[in-house]
C-alpha cells in the first residue's frame, strides 16, 4: 500500500470511531436527531427538594420521562414540568410522586395512572401530588420533644 492510501484508511477509521462515539453519548443521555415525539406536562409540588432538571420519570419502575424544568410559581409552589415520551397516554386523575430511589438515593418522579378515562392534553396541569417526605425535619420534630404525646 501507498503512504496516502495508509492516511485515507486511517482517516476514515478516525472518522468512524468519532461518529460511533458521539452516537453512544447521544443515545446514553437521551438526545434526538430528528425531533421527538414527547409532550411536557406541569405539577405543582409544596417541595420538590432533591429533584433536578435531567431527573426522571417513571410508570412502575419503568422510565416514561425526564424533568424538563423546575421554577417558583407565584404561589410559591414548585413548578416541575415533565417531558412525556410519546405513546404514554395519562389521565386526567393521575397522581405524581417525588420519590427516592434507594436509601439515600436520587429523587424521581413516579406517575400512578389514573382511570378516569379523561385524557391530559400537553402543557396540562397535574393536580394530585405528593412532596417528598421531610426526614430532617421529622428528626428535628422528635429530638425536641415534639412526637412524644404520651405524658398528657
Amino acid at each position: 500500500m501507498t503512504q496516502r492510501t495508509t492516511e485515507i484508511l486511517a482517516g476514515s477509521f478516525v472518522c468512524i470511531g468519532l461518529a460511533a462515539v458521539l452516537y453512544l453519548t447521544m443515545q446514553i443521555g437521551g438526545a434526538r436527531l430528528l425531533g421527538s415525539d414527547a409532550y411536557e406536562l406541569h405539577a405543582q409540588f409544596s417541595s420538590a427538594a432533591g429533584v433536578n432538571p435531567g431527573s426522571r420519570v417513571e410508570i412502575a419502575g419503568v422510565r416514561v420521562g425526564t424533568v424538563k424544568k423546575i421554577d417558583l410559581n407565584d404561589d410559591f409552589y414548585a413548578r416541575v414540568t415533565l417531558e412525556i415520551n410519546g405513546g404514554i397516554e395519562l389521565d386526567d386523575d393521575t397522581i405524581a410522586s417525588v420519590k427516592t430511589s434507594g436509601l439515600i438515593g436520587d429523587r424521581y418522579i413516579n406517575l400512578m395512572p389514573g382511570g378516569s378515562g379523561l385524557p391530559l392534553a400537553p402543557d396540562d396541569l397535574i393536580l394530585d401530588t405528593e412532596s417528598p417526605l421531610d426526614i430532617e425535619g421529622l428528626i428535628s420534630r422528635f429530638a425536641m420533644g415534639g412526637l412524644d404525646d404520651r405524658e398528657n
